[in-house]
């Protein structure tokens, strides 16, 4: 364990949580939200510091980073526990429940990745929810950093302004789960709000990260034309550059609707090509919303075929065929 980096000591040995906008209010004894932050003698520790509770050398295309040195990989922790509670979490075994862990202390974590190989750009933190690991990355992102690694992390947003602007420093990209575009949705479906994550996003946007956006469209719950469009709008007014993931939903923990229809993906797929040139479609093998084309001259600059990837129409992170700068990559 280890004691958390942001947090308030009050009366009767209570403590509240500053990592995320729950700002749990924890008894003596109890944990938050999000299970592993736990007051222990009025003060607030991070049970799970230190733990690994899944771990994988990764295509970075699977967190999904589309833009972001492609065809390389990436070594990925993930740690127990999550600020939220998605009816249709798709990691549920780790996020929501209890599985052994192993010590993966930072040191080792950074040995690791400088060990897997030149194809391994660096470390993400991914699986469940990272941020509910935060004083672990805020001891591992630093050393990977002098070591010439990367950092990535694949997250819900839910975090609270100080202690995510303490950490954007270290961090290279993220991938940002923006569930829904409705309040309801958020607060019926995952127990949270949807604002804090809007203004992540656009935090890291400001702070020069990479940053990726993920939208899982759940049948019949937040799949409506209008919906996308907003989502779609709010992506452009940021910056239209700004890759776009639609990711098929399929039935996983305490939701049990039917798969995504394709005819549902095609269209948002649709919708967001009007104003975004980066939209792709993910837990699909199909073709539209595979490959990234140039959104100047319209070249095939990296062809997908699930996680085989090309990148011949790459010079660095240009397009081979005009010069238009495209994306990051080594």
């Amino acid at each position: 364990m280890r004691e958390v980096d942001f947090y308030e000591k009050l009366p009767s040995q209570k403590v509240r949580c500053g990592i995320c906008p729950h700002r749990c209010l924890i008894s003596e004894g109890e944990y938050g939200i999000c299970r592993v932050r736990k007051n222990s003698d009025g003060l607030l520790y991070a049970t799970n510091y230190a733990q690994c509770a899944a771990s994988g050398l990764d295509p970075i295309e699977k967190k999904p980073l589309y833009h972001f040195y492609p065809g390389s990989t990436i070594l990925s922790f993930g740690a127990l526990g999550c600020n939220f509670r998605c009816d249709f979490c798709q990691n549920w075994q780790i996020a929501q429940a209890r599985v052994p862990t192993q010590e993966l202390k930072p040191e080792g974590a950074v040995q690791s990745a400088l060990e897997v190989g030149r194809d391994c750009i660096g470390i993400a933190y991914t699986y469940s929810e990272p941020l509910m690991w935060y004083e672990f990355i805020m001891d591992t992102a630093p050393l990977a950093r002098e070591k010439g690694l990367k950092n990535v992390i694949v997250t819900n947003g839910y975090i609270n302004f100080k202690p995510l602007a303490a950490l954007l420093p270290y961090i290279d990209a993220l991938n940002i789960d923006v569930k829904a575009f409705r309040p309801e949705f958020y607060q019926k479906l995952c127990g949270a709000k949807l604002e804090p994550v809007l203004a992540t996003v656009r935090a890291c946007v400001e702070a020069g990260c990479h940053v990726e956006v993920t939208n899982l469209l759940v049948t019949g719950l937040n799949d409506a034309e209008e919906e996308i469009s907003q989502l779609v709008d709010w992506i452009y007014s940021l910056d239209p550059k700004i890759p776009l993931h639609f990711s098929r939903y399929f039935p996983s923990y305490k939701l049990d609707l039917p798969p995504t229809p394709l005819k549902t993906l095609e269209g948002a797929y649709k919708i967001a090509k009007k104003k975004l040139p980066h939209v792709y479609l993910g837990n699909i093998r199909d073709r539209l919303g595979s490959n990234t084309t140039c959104p100047q001259c319209g070249k095939i600059v990296v062809e997908r075929d699930g996680y085989g990837v090309e990148t011949k129409g790459l010079d660095g992170g240009k397009c081979r065929n005009c010069g238009e700068q495209v994306m990051k990559f080594a």
